[in-house]
């Protein structure tokens, strides 16, 4: 019997490339070399300027700090944040995520969900008028 893949990223065929590039040519690229490979939202919001927090959590990642923790969820994953670990928050804990090849170009918050999935239990004592009429076992 064969073992199943724990992995929950896709298998991918070959090396990974961002608009042709691959992840070494994306790291030599000056910031502004990069920014004009971006789709158009996140340059544009990229081109207005970043705010100080925004800066600091850059130069964290610069200065080779082990974890990044960050209540900014939108802020983009650049290129230099490859192989390093972001802690996110998403509104009640913070989510740790490695930052890999293929999340170059989305924001903090998609990998830091915001609300669950809820499954609902049975109906039970007291619950409403309707389920007493539930049997309960």
């Amino acid at each position: 019997m064969a073992k199943k893949s724990t992995s929950r990223l896709p298998k991918r065929k070959g090396e990974y490339t961002y608009r042709g590039l691959t992840v070494e040519q994306l790291q030599q690229l000056s910031f502004e070399e990069f920014v004009e490979l971006l789709p158009a939202r996140q340059r544009r919001s990229v081109r207005r300027g970043l705010s100080d927090h925004q800066k600091d959590i850059l130069q964290q990642f610069r200065d080779g700090k082990d974890v990044v923790r960050t209540h900014y969820r939108n802020m983009i994953i650049y290129p230099e944040m490859i192989g390093k670990t972001i802690s996110v928050y998403n509104g009640k804990t913070f989510v740790e995520t490695e930052v890999m090849p293929e999340m170059v170009g989305h924001r903090f918050g998609e990998y830091a969900p915001t609300r669950s999935r809820v499954s609902h239990g049975n109906a039970g004592v007291g619950a409403t008028r309707s389920s007493k009429f539930v049997p309960l076992k």
